[in-house]
Protein backbone atom coordinates (compact mmCIF):
# COMPACT_ATOMS: atom_id res chain seq x y z
CA UNK A 1 0.00 0.00 0.00
CA UNK A 2 2.82 2.46 0.94
CA UNK A 3 4.48 1.69 -2.62
CA UNK A 4 1.40 3.01 -4.24
CA UNK A 5 1.14 5.94 -2.34
CA UNK A 6 4.55 6.80 -2.83
CA UNK A 7 4.21 6.53 -6.31
CA UNK A 8 0.96 8.49 -6.63
CA UNK A 9 2.29 11.30 -4.32
CA UNK A 10 5.72 11.38 -6.45
CA UNK A 11 3.60 12.65 -9.50
CA UNK A 12 0.86 14.79 -8.36
CA UNK A 13 3.79 16.88 -6.64
CA UNK A 14 4.46 18.03 -10.37
CA UNK A 15 2.76 20.50 -11.75
CA UNK A 16 1.54 19.23 -15.07
CA UNK A 17 -1.58 21.49 -15.84
CA UNK A 18 -2.31 22.12 -18.77
CA UNK A 19 -3.62 25.29 -20.96
CA UNK A 20 -6.43 25.58 -23.86
CA UNK A 21 -4.81 29.23 -24.71
CA UNK A 22 -1.43 27.62 -25.95
CA UNK A 23 -1.01 25.84 -29.68
CA UNK A 24 1.54 23.63 -28.65
CA UNK A 25 1.46 20.14 -27.74
CA UNK A 26 2.01 19.66 -25.11
CA UNK A 27 0.26 23.15 -24.38
CA UNK A 28 2.48 23.56 -21.48
CA UNK A 29 6.29 22.95 -20.76
CA UNK A 30 5.88 21.73 -17.44
CA UNK A 31 4.51 18.19 -18.52
CA UNK A 32 7.58 17.34 -19.58
CA UNK A 33 8.97 16.91 -16.27
CA UNK A 34 6.58 14.21 -15.54
CA UNK A 35 6.57 12.41 -18.79
CA UNK A 36 10.41 12.66 -18.33
CA UNK A 37 9.96 10.83 -15.08
CA UNK A 38 7.56 8.19 -16.41
CA UNK A 39 9.46 7.12 -18.87
CA UNK A 40 12.75 6.45 -16.86
CA UNK A 41 10.34 5.20 -14.50
CA UNK A 42 8.95 2.28 -17.37
CA UNK A 43 12.50 1.68 -18.31
CA UNK A 44 13.44 0.84 -14.95
CA UNK A 45 10.34 -1.47 -13.79
CA UNK A 46 11.47 -3.14 -16.72
CA UNK A 47 8.75 -2.32 -19.72
CA UNK A 48 10.28 -2.88 -22.75
CA UNK A 49 10.22 -0.31 -26.21
CA UNK A 50 9.97 2.62 -24.17
CA UNK A 51 9.48 5.54 -26.68
CA UNK A 52 8.72 9.26 -26.49
CA UNK A 53 7.56 11.28 -29.19
CA UNK A 54 8.10 15.42 -29.80
CA UNK A 55 4.85 15.95 -28.64
CA UNK A 56 5.46 13.51 -25.29
CA UNK A 57 3.16 11.11 -26.15
CA UNK A 58 4.25 8.15 -23.97
CA UNK A 59 4.17 4.17 -25.09
CA UNK A 60 5.86 1.29 -23.90
CA UNK A 61 5.23 -2.59 -24.27
CA UNK A 62 5.05 -5.75 -21.76
CA UNK A 63 5.83 -8.42 -23.90
CA UNK A 64 3.64 -11.86 -23.98
CA UNK A 65 4.57 -14.93 -21.48
CA UNK A 66 1.90 -17.19 -23.26
CA UNK A 67 2.91 -19.41 -26.54
CA UNK A 68 -0.39 -19.08 -28.11
CA UNK A 69 -1.53 -16.47 -30.16
CA UNK A 70 -3.79 -13.67 -28.23
CA UNK A 71 -5.01 -10.32 -28.77
CA UNK A 72 -3.10 -7.78 -27.90
CA UNK A 73 -4.52 -5.17 -25.32
CA UNK A 74 -3.70 -1.77 -24.05
CA UNK A 75 -3.95 0.70 -21.27
CA UNK A 76 -4.22 4.51 -21.48
CA UNK A 77 -3.95 7.17 -19.13
CA UNK A 78 -3.54 11.29 -19.26
CA UNK A 79 -0.81 12.68 -17.17
CA UNK A 80 -2.20 16.98 -17.48
CA UNK A 81 -4.52 17.69 -15.42
CA UNK A 82 -7.17 20.13 -15.84
CA UNK A 83 -6.80 24.46 -16.07
CA UNK A 84 -10.12 24.63 -13.89
CA UNK A 85 -8.15 24.80 -10.71
CA UNK A 86 -4.75 24.93 -9.79
CA UNK A 87 -2.40 22.21 -9.78
CA UNK A 88 0.97 24.16 -8.42
CA UNK A 89 2.53 23.53 -5.40
CA UNK A 90 0.08 19.96 -4.72
CA UNK A 91 0.80 19.08 -0.69
CA UNK A 92 -1.16 15.58 -0.54
CA UNK A 93 -2.45 14.71 2.85
CA UNK A 94 -2.88 11.68 3.89
CA UNK A 95 -6.10 10.80 5.95
CA UNK A 96 -5.38 6.90 7.47
CA UNK A 97 -8.08 4.94 8.83
CA UNK A 98 -11.17 7.41 7.72
CA UNK A 99 -13.67 7.85 10.41
CA UNK A 100 -16.11 9.18 8.34
CA UNK A 101 -15.91 12.66 9.92
CA UNK A 102 -14.99 16.33 8.67
CA UNK A 103 -11.97 16.53 7.23
CA UNK A 104 -10.24 20.13 7.73
CA UNK A 105 -8.56 20.53 4.70
CA UNK A 106 -7.31 23.96 5.49
CA UNK A 107 -7.68 25.12 9.37
CA UNK A 108 -6.72 28.68 8.05
CA UNK A 109 -8.95 28.96 5.44
CA UNK A 110 -11.40 26.83 7.21
CA UNK A 111 -12.06 24.68 4.11
CA UNK A 112 -13.83 21.71 4.66
CA UNK A 113 -14.29 18.25 3.28
CA UNK A 114 -17.45 16.82 4.47
CA UNK A 115 -19.84 13.68 4.51
CA UNK A 116 -22.85 15.96 4.80
CA UNK A 117 -22.51 17.55 1.68
CA UNK A 118 -19.87 14.96 -0.67
CA UNK A 119 -22.16 11.73 0.61
CA UNK A 120 -19.76 9.32 -1.15
CA UNK A 121 -17.14 9.70 1.44
CA UNK A 122 -19.28 7.39 4.02
CA UNK A 123 -18.15 4.49 1.15
CA UNK A 124 -14.69 4.86 2.73
CA UNK A 125 -14.83 4.68 6.64
CA UNK A 126 -11.66 3.20 7.35
CA UNK A 127 -10.05 3.23 4.56
CA UNK A 128 -6.69 5.44 4.14
CA UNK A 129 -7.83 8.45 1.34
CA UNK A 130 -5.95 10.78 -0.13
CA UNK A 131 -7.06 14.74 -0.01
CA UNK A 132 -5.96 17.85 -0.91
CA UNK A 133 -4.55 20.72 1.13
CA UNK A 134 -7.95 22.98 0.18
CA UNK A 135 -5.54 25.44 -2.18
CA UNK A 136 -4.88 23.31 -4.76
CA UNK A 137 -6.91 20.22 -6.80
CA UNK A 138 -5.05 16.98 -6.11
CA UNK A 139 -4.41 15.00 -9.41
CA UNK A 140 -6.37 11.97 -9.18
CA UNK A 141 -7.69 12.81 -12.61
CA UNK A 142 -5.73 10.69 -14.03
CA UNK A 143 -2.50 10.81 -12.24
CA UNK A 144 -4.20 7.36 -10.15
CA UNK A 145 -4.83 6.00 -13.71
CA UNK A 146 -1.01 6.22 -14.35
CA UNK A 147 0.22 4.44 -10.85
CA UNK A 148 -2.68 1.97 -11.22
CA UNK A 149 -0.95 1.31 -14.75
CA UNK A 150 2.66 1.65 -14.00
CA UNK A 151 2.30 -0.56 -10.44
CA UNK A 152 0.13 -3.27 -12.69
CA UNK A 153 2.72 -3.64 -15.16
CA UNK A 154 5.42 -4.24 -12.35
CA UNK A 155 3.31 -6.38 -10.70
CA UNK A 156 3.22 -8.80 -14.00
CA UNK A 157 6.96 -8.09 -14.54
CA UNK A 158 7.47 -9.45 -10.99
CA UNK A 159 5.02 -12.32 -10.88
CA UNK A 160 5.95 -14.11 -14.39
CA UNK A 161 3.82 -17.02 -13.70
CA UNK A 162 0.61 -14.69 -14.39
CA UNK A 163 0.25 -15.08 -17.71
CA UNK A 164 -0.72 -12.83 -20.02
CA UNK A 165 -0.60 -11.52 -23.77
CA UNK A 166 1.00 -8.41 -25.35
CA UNK A 167 0.09 -5.43 -23.16
CA UNK A 168 1.02 -2.29 -24.28
CA UNK A 169 0.82 1.38 -22.54
CA UNK A 170 0.18 5.03 -23.69
CA UNK A 171 -0.16 7.83 -21.26
CA UNK A 172 -1.28 11.12 -23.57
CA UNK A 173 -0.64 15.49 -22.66
CA UNK A 174 -3.83 17.64 -22.70
CA UNK A 175 -6.56 15.56 -22.14
CA UNK A 176 -8.26 17.95 -20.38
CA UNK A 177 -8.29 20.27 -22.99
CA UNK A 178 -9.88 17.66 -25.24
CA UNK A 179 -6.59 17.36 -27.03
CA UNK A 180 -5.10 14.06 -25.57
CA UNK A 181 -5.55 11.75 -28.78
CA UNK A 182 -5.60 14.24 -31.12
CA UNK A 183 -1.90 13.22 -31.91
CA UNK A 184 -2.26 9.55 -30.71
CA UNK A 185 -0.19 7.01 -33.39
CA UNK A 186 -2.90 4.22 -33.17
CA UNK A 187 -0.80 2.42 -35.94
CA UNK A 188 2.13 2.22 -33.98
CA UNK A 189 0.44 1.82 -30.56
CA UNK A 190 -0.88 -1.79 -32.41
CA UNK A 191 -3.00 -2.86 -29.70
CA UNK A 192 -6.47 -4.72 -30.55
CA UNK A 193 -8.64 -2.80 -27.90
CA UNK A 194 -7.19 -0.55 -24.99
CA UNK A 195 -8.56 0.51 -21.71
CA UNK A 196 -8.71 4.44 -20.37
CA UNK A 197 -8.27 4.03 -16.71
CA UNK A 198 -9.89 7.53 -16.32
CA UNK A 199 -13.27 6.97 -14.31
CA UNK A 200 -14.49 7.67 -10.81
CA UNK A 201 -15.48 5.81 -8.20
CA UNK A 202 -14.87 1.92 -8.04
CA UNK A 203 -16.54 -0.52 -10.51
CA UNK A 204 -17.20 2.07 -13.23
CA UNK A 205 -17.22 0.93 -16.59
CA UNK A 206 -18.34 3.09 -19.49
CA UNK A 207 -18.50 2.46 -23.26
CA UNK A 208 -21.45 5.76 -23.51
CA UNK A 209 -19.91 9.38 -23.49
CA UNK A 210 -21.44 12.72 -24.75
CA UNK A 211 -21.45 13.54 -28.03
CA UNK A 212 -19.68 17.33 -27.36
CA UNK A 213 -19.48 20.33 -29.54
CA UNK A 214 -18.16 23.77 -28.60
CA UNK A 215 -19.93 27.15 -29.60
CA UNK A 216 -18.86 30.35 -29.92
CA UNK A 217 -21.01 33.45 -30.62
CA UNK A 218 -20.04 37.08 -30.83
CA UNK A 219 -22.18 39.95 -30.61
CA UNK A 220 -21.15 43.63 -32.09
CA UNK A 221 -22.96 47.05 -30.63
CA UNK A 222 -22.45 50.32 -31.12
CA UNK A 223 -21.20 52.51 -28.49
CA UNK A 224 -23.27 55.97 -28.22
CA UNK A 225 -22.83 58.40 -25.12
CA UNK A 226 -25.66 56.99 -22.75
CA UNK A 227 -27.24 60.85 -22.24
CA UNK A 228 -28.13 60.69 -26.35
CA UNK A 229 -27.95 57.40 -26.84
CA UNK A 230 -31.99 56.74 -27.19
CA UNK A 231 -32.62 55.19 -30.81
CA UNK A 232 -28.99 54.67 -30.93
CA UNK A 233 -26.90 52.75 -28.74
CA UNK A 234 -26.98 49.08 -29.13
CA UNK A 235 -25.76 47.02 -25.90
CA UNK A 236 -24.01 43.90 -27.10
CA UNK A 237 -23.85 42.16 -23.54
CA UNK A 238 -27.53 42.84 -23.30
CA UNK A 239 -27.84 40.95 -26.60
CA UNK A 240 -25.51 38.32 -25.30
CA UNK A 241 -28.02 38.06 -21.76
CA UNK A 242 -31.29 37.96 -25.01
CA UNK A 243 -29.28 35.21 -26.66
CA UNK A 244 -29.17 33.35 -23.44
CA UNK A 245 -32.66 33.37 -22.10
CA UNK A 246 -33.37 32.15 -25.53
CA UNK A 247 -31.71 28.80 -24.22
CA UNK A 248 -33.92 26.02 -22.66
CA UNK A 249 -33.97 27.16 -18.85
CA UNK A 250 -33.78 23.37 -18.03
CA UNK A 251 -31.31 22.15 -19.60
CA UNK A 252 -28.31 23.05 -18.07
CA UNK A 253 -25.40 20.88 -16.21
CA UNK A 254 -26.96 21.43 -13.03
CA UNK A 255 -30.53 20.26 -13.79
CA UNK A 256 -29.77 17.11 -15.78
CA UNK A 257 -28.21 13.42 -14.90
CA UNK A 258 -27.72 10.31 -17.14
CA UNK A 259 -28.67 10.67 -20.88
CA UNK A 260 -29.85 13.99 -20.61
CA UNK A 261 -28.32 16.19 -22.81
CA UNK A 262 -27.15 20.23 -22.00
CA UNK A 263 -25.71 23.81 -22.99
CA UNK A 264 -23.30 25.18 -20.67
CA UNK A 265 -22.51 28.80 -20.78
CA UNK A 266 -19.01 28.61 -19.20
CA UNK A 267 -17.11 32.15 -20.30
CA UNK A 268 -18.73 35.33 -21.05
CA UNK A 269 -16.86 38.61 -22.08
CA UNK A 270 -17.68 41.73 -22.87
CA UNK A 271 -18.39 45.52 -23.78
CA UNK A 272 -20.60 47.49 -25.20
CA UNK A 273 -19.47 47.22 -28.73
CA UNK A 274 -18.56 43.47 -28.84
CA UNK A 275 -19.25 40.66 -26.32
CA UNK A 276 -17.72 36.98 -26.71
CA UNK A 277 -20.37 33.83 -25.80
CA UNK A 278 -18.55 30.45 -24.97
CA UNK A 279 -20.84 27.85 -24.38
CA UNK A 280 -20.55 23.85 -24.81
CA UNK A 281 -23.18 21.57 -26.04
CA UNK A 282 -23.65 17.65 -24.91
CA UNK A 283 -26.01 15.33 -25.77
CA UNK A 284 -25.58 11.26 -25.87
CA UNK A 285 -28.30 11.08 -28.75
CA UNK A 286 -26.66 12.13 -32.08
CA UNK A 287 -29.87 13.08 -33.49
CA UNK A 288 -30.63 15.31 -30.42
CA UNK A 289 -27.24 16.84 -30.74
CA UNK A 290 -27.93 18.01 -34.02
CA UNK A 291 -30.97 19.46 -33.12
CA UNK A 292 -29.00 21.41 -30.22
CA UNK A 293 -26.79 22.58 -32.56
CA UNK A 294 -29.67 23.47 -35.36
CA UNK A 295 -31.03 25.49 -32.11
CA UNK A 296 -27.92 27.73 -31.54
CA UNK A 297 -27.85 29.03 -35.07
CA UNK A 298 -32.00 29.05 -35.20
CA UNK A 299 -31.52 31.95 -32.30
CA UNK A 300 -28.70 33.18 -34.02
CA UNK A 301 -30.85 34.12 -37.02
CA UNK A 302 -33.23 35.42 -34.69
CA UNK A 303 -30.92 37.92 -33.26
CA UNK A 304 -29.50 38.93 -36.39
CA UNK A 305 -33.03 39.38 -38.07
CA UNK A 306 -34.80 41.30 -35.42
CA UNK A 307 -31.45 44.03 -35.44
CA UNK A 308 -30.13 43.96 -39.34
CA UNK A 309 -32.44 47.12 -40.25
CA UNK A 310 -30.78 48.79 -36.70
CA UNK A 311 -27.35 47.63 -37.28
CA UNK A 312 -26.97 47.40 -40.84
CA UNK A 313 -25.86 43.56 -41.18
CA UNK A 314 -25.43 40.61 -39.19
CA UNK A 315 -25.30 41.19 -35.25
CA UNK A 316 -24.05 38.10 -34.59
CA UNK A 317 -21.78 35.36 -35.51
CA UNK A 318 -21.31 31.90 -34.36
CA UNK A 319 -18.59 29.28 -35.03
CA UNK A 320 -19.63 25.71 -33.66
CA UNK A 321 -17.17 23.11 -33.76
CA UNK A 322 -17.65 19.30 -33.49
CA UNK A 323 -15.18 17.86 -29.96
CA UNK A 324 -16.11 14.21 -29.80
CA UNK A 325 -18.65 11.92 -29.96
CA UNK A 326 -20.11 9.10 -28.24
CA UNK A 327 -18.15 5.95 -28.34
CA UNK A 328 -20.96 3.50 -28.35
CA UNK A 329 -20.72 3.31 -31.46
CA UNK A 330 -17.49 1.82 -32.20
CA UNK A 331 -17.28 0.18 -29.11
CA UNK A 332 -20.85 -2.15 -29.83
CA UNK A 333 -19.16 -3.67 -32.73
CA UNK A 334 -16.63 -5.50 -30.32
CA UNK A 335 -18.54 -5.38 -27.21
CA UNK A 336 -16.67 -8.29 -26.12
CA UNK A 337 -14.36 -5.93 -25.01
CA UNK A 338 -16.99 -4.53 -22.87
CA UNK A 339 -17.79 -8.19 -21.17
CA UNK A 340 -14.12 -8.84 -20.09
CA UNK A 341 -14.05 -5.89 -17.94
CA UNK A 342 -16.91 -6.74 -16.59
CA UNK A 343 -16.08 -10.22 -15.39
CA UNK A 344 -12.61 -8.77 -14.75
CA UNK A 345 -14.43 -6.91 -11.84
CA UNK A 346 -16.91 -9.68 -11.01
CA UNK A 347 -14.47 -11.80 -10.21
CA UNK A 348 -12.86 -9.84 -7.59
CA UNK A 349 -15.84 -9.18 -6.06
CA UNK A 350 -16.17 -5.74 -7.20
CA UNK A 351 -20.08 -4.40 -8.53
CA UNK A 352 -19.59 -3.43 -12.81
CA UNK A 353 -21.45 0.32 -12.51
CA UNK A 354 -21.98 0.39 -16.24
CA UNK A 355 -23.39 3.82 -16.74
CA UNK A 356 -22.88 6.64 -19.64
CA UNK A 357 -20.35 9.09 -18.92
CA UNK A 358 -21.28 13.18 -18.36
CA UNK A 359 -18.62 13.99 -20.70
CA UNK A 360 -15.55 12.59 -22.57
CA UNK A 361 -12.27 10.86 -22.20
CA UNK A 362 -9.18 9.68 -24.41
CA UNK A 363 -11.19 6.69 -25.26
CA UNK A 364 -13.54 8.42 -26.99
CA UNK A 365 -11.19 9.76 -29.87
CA UNK A 366 -9.10 7.02 -29.56
CA UNK A 367 -12.18 4.95 -30.69
CA UNK A 368 -13.32 6.83 -33.60
CA UNK A 369 -9.79 6.62 -34.65
CA UNK A 370 -9.78 2.55 -34.55
CA UNK A 371 -8.59 1.98 -31.51
CA UNK A 372 -12.06 0.87 -29.67
CA UNK A 373 -11.15 2.11 -25.34
CA UNK A 374 -13.99 2.00 -22.93
CA UNK A 375 -13.29 3.67 -19.93
CA UNK A 376 -12.49 1.89 -16.14
CA UNK A 377 -12.88 3.68 -12.80
CA UNK A 378 -9.42 5.18 -11.24
CA UNK A 379 -11.22 5.59 -8.21
CA UNK A 380 -11.07 9.43 -7.33
CA UNK A 381 -14.07 11.71 -6.56
CA UNK A 382 -14.90 15.28 -6.87
CA UNK A 383 -12.61 15.81 -9.59
CA UNK A 384 -10.74 19.18 -10.83
CA UNK A 385 -11.10 20.89 -7.62
CA UNK A 386 -10.04 21.33 -4.26
CA UNK A 387 -12.51 18.71 -2.62
CA UNK A 388 -10.77 16.62 -4.79
CA UNK A 389 -9.68 12.92 -3.21
CA UNK A 390 -8.73 9.49 -3.91
CA UNK A 391 -8.88 6.29 -1.72
CA UNK A 392 -5.99 4.58 -1.42
CA UNK A 393 -8.01 1.13 -1.39
CA UNK A 394 -9.80 2.31 -4.84
CA UNK A 395 -6.35 2.38 -6.25
CA UNK A 396 -5.22 -0.81 -5.46
CA UNK A 397 -8.89 -2.67 -6.87
CA UNK A 398 -8.12 -0.66 -10.13
CA UNK A 399 -4.27 -2.15 -10.75
CA UNK A 400 -6.15 -5.51 -9.97
CA UNK A 401 -8.84 -5.29 -12.47
CA UNK A 402 -5.68 -4.47 -14.84
CA UNK A 403 -3.91 -7.33 -14.11
CA UNK A 404 -7.14 -9.75 -14.15
CA UNK A 405 -7.84 -8.34 -17.77
CA UNK A 406 -4.57 -9.60 -18.57
CA UNK A 407 -5.44 -12.79 -17.38
CA UNK A 408 -8.73 -13.20 -18.80
CA UNK A 409 -7.17 -12.07 -22.25
CA UNK A 410 -4.55 -14.66 -22.40
CA UNK A 411 -7.47 -17.70 -21.84
CA UNK A 412 -7.31 -19.74 -25.14
CA UNK A 413 -9.88 -18.52 -27.70
CA UNK A 414 -10.90 -15.81 -25.10
CA UNK A 415 -12.24 -13.40 -27.18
Amino acid sequence: MQHIIDRFISYVTIDTESDSNSETTPSTAKQWNLANLLVEELKSIGMQDVTIDDKAYIMATLPSNVAHEVPTIGFISHFDTSPDFSGANVKPQIIPNYDGKDIVLNAAQNIILSPSYFKDLLQYKGQTLITTDGTTLLGADDKAGITEIVTAMEFLINNPDIKHGKIRIGFTPDEEIGRGAHHFDVEKFGADWAYTMDGSQVGELEYENFNAAGAKIIFKGKSVHPGYAKGKMINSMLIANTFINELPKNETPETTSRYEGFFHVHHLTGSIEETVLELIIRDHSKREFEKRKELIEKITRKINKKFAKQFGGDIATTEIKDQYYNMKEMVLPVKHIVDIAEKAMKELGIKPLIKPIRGGTDGSQLSYKGLPCPNIFAGGHNFHGKYEYVPVESIQKAVEVIVKIAQLTAIPHSK
